[in-house]
């Protein structure tokens, strides 16, 4: 695998109402809800590695620590942000951060482990 650190995604989203903690069902305000905080920066890890993977393997999520500091409106614009910070065996772990402006409105770690992806799915039918 050629995943180094420094490797680094980014997505960008604007918020909105399927995006919010009521229609997450994480609470009750028309804000960015802490689930789609958590899918948009795998999202961006995801877009980090997803060009130095062989041919045939993806990666899956097996944790993430994120703290979500501050709301976002509906309607506010997000950019998440995945930089490798490091690689053992399998495993390639993340700084992670999601910014609307200069403002921080979440950040933590991510870690993914690289799998074979027919054998992975495989696993899944209980082949």
């Amino acid at each position: 695998m050629d995943i180094e650190p420094g490797l680094s995604g980014r997505v960008v989203l604007t918020v909105g109402d399927a995006d919010s903690a009521i229609a997450m069902g994480s609470g009750d305000v028309a804000v960015l809800a802490t689930p789609r905080v958590v899918a948009l920066v795998e999202a961006a890890a995801v877009v980090a590695i997803e060009g130095v993977l062989p041919a045939g393997f993806t990666s899956v999520g097996s944790r993430i620590e994120v703290d979500h500091l501050a709301p976002t409106a509906v309607g506010g614009e997000v950019v998440a942000h995945a930089v490798v910070t490091g690689v053992e065996g399998r495993s390639v772990s993340f700084d992670v951060t999601v910014d609307e402006g200069s403002s921080t409105v979440a950040q933590g770690s991510h870690v993914r482990v690289v799998v074979e992806r027919v054998r992975f799915v495989a696993r899944l039918a209980g082949s």
